[in-house]
């Protein structure tokens, strides 16, 4: 065996963990190739939704009918959570969970006659490897790095299988983090730090290092350019945090943080660890100190029992906030959540309130494009267009290199983001 691919399903974590898996079987002695070519196809799975799930099979029989010949491995969040699921669909030969996922090098380099369908999976919750390389190539424009730096989570909402697939809340050593950062910035303007519960990095017994005190020594002790911070949950958007977003030039003015409801009795029966007042405190702070900024969140339709006046008092909530973009998502069962059990709301009702909130979305989303004509904004350039600090999409008037940081004009608001005006462009300080 000589050829590999390695292909990843889900989140910003999931790519992280691709990265590393593509980098340590390269070590080995193995060599990237495509799907249709590898002796060896890596699927690095997510679990989040029944549509995840569902995704991953299909590509397990595509690579198969494909690739006949090759040795399918299925890893990831799907892999831990029901891998006989996996083990017996045709052309998979090992199914290795989350809990294993560091071993997998040595797994398909050491069986040398592996049996159809073995299964290396473990508890998850006694692992302490954290997996991560960073992954540049994010989003496909290579200008943009995502760097996983926490794993796990041990909140327990109700609707959630990933801490049961990724275990216990766990952060990379901060030594760790600053040489990758300071790497990294070598070659890239921008670096997206990531985690499955970003907010609780540091938070492990002993440490008194957090959030933001990582990001003052990575502002610190390396030379990037703009740091910008993927998702990380209200109650962990300090003061501290903030402030410190706000007034560092060299952080992208964005905010997300997931919300899923607007209703304080659905937010309850998610076990989620905050209220809507408490919500709507951080989104105000953030918008106070960063008139300009991006800030976004998650939002579920159709949780177990949510009313139609539940998902009203959502529905207002939500468009009394500045939010500038929204993440809709439909909610789907996952077997083994507590909201499994509940009862469930109609799927068309589920898929009717998901349009509502896609259509307020968009309008937040145009009324806040449209107030960015005639400004100027720092952007960096992609193999394709550019992404504003505040993350909007900009078509260039002209092409330019990738991976620069520049300002340009706002000129109009396109279908999908803004469009430069014509002229001269300064790079950016």
């Amino acid at each position: 065996m000589q050829r590999f691919a390695v292909k990843n399903f889900g989140c910003r974590a999931a790519q992280a963990d691709g990265a590393a898996l593509e980098s340590a079987l390269v070590q080995k002695g193995l060599q990237p190739a495509d799907t249709q070519h590898a002796e060896l196809v890596v699927l690095n799975t997510c679990t989040v939704t029944a549509a995840a799930d569902d995704d991953v099979r299909q590509t397990i029989r595509r690579v198969h009918r494909e690739n006949p010949d090759a040795q399918i491995l299925v890893t990831g969040c799907y892999a831990q959570r029901a891998p006989e699921e996996l083990a017996v669909l045709p052309g998979v030969t090992w199914v290795v969970g989350n809990s294993h996922k560091v071993q997998i090098p040595e797994i398909v380099r050491q069986n040398h006659e592996p049996y159809h369908g073995q299964i290396v999976i473990g508890d998850i919750f006694a692992n302490h490897d954290f997996l991560s390389a960073p992954v540049e190539d994010a989003s496909g424009d290579r200008t943009r790095p995502n760097l996983k730096i926490q794993d796990g989570c041990n909140n327990r909402c109700s609707f959630c299988i990933i801490p049961f697939v990724r275990g216990r809340s766990r952060s990379a050593p901060v030594d760790q983090v600053v040489a990758q950062v300071r790497q990294l910035a070598t070659k890239y303007r921008e670096i997206v730090l990531s985690g499955i519960n970003l907010g609780r990095w540091g938070r492990e017994p002993g440490s008194t290092l957090r959030l933001a005190g990582l990001l003052r020594r990575l502002l610190d002790e390396t030379e990037i350019e703009r740091l910008r911070i993927s998702s990380v949950e209200p109650m962990d958007f300090s003061d501290d945090l903030l402030g410190l977003i706000a007034e560092s030039p060299r952080i992208a003015k964005h905010v997300h943080a997931p919300l899923q409801s607007g209703s304080d009795r659905v937010l309850r029966r998610m076990h989620r660890k905050y209220r809507p007042k408490h919500y709507a405190d951080r989104v105000f702070k953030a918008r106070q100190w960063m008139p300009d900024a991006a800030i976004g969140a998650d939002v579920m339709t159709g949780f177990p029992g949510e009313t139609d006046e539940e998902f009203e008092e959502s529905r207002k909530f939500i468009e009394h906030l500045p939010f500038t973009y929204l993440h809709v998502f439909t909610y789907s069962e996952r077997p083994g959540t507590p909201a499994a059990e509940m009862p469930q709301v109609p799927q068309l009702v589920r898929k009717e309130r998901n349009r509502i909130l896609r259509e307020l979305a968009a309008s937040k989303n145009l009324a806040f494009r449209q107030s960015m004509q005639g400004r100027t904004l720092s952007v960096v350039t992609l193999e394709h267009g550019a992404l504003s600090h505040n993350y909007l999409k900009v078509e260039l008037a002209s092409a330019r290199p990738a991976n620069q940081l520049i300002d340009v004009r706002i000129k109009s608001v396109t279908a999908a983001g803004l469009a430069e005006a014509s002229g001269l462009v300064q790079l950016a300080c």
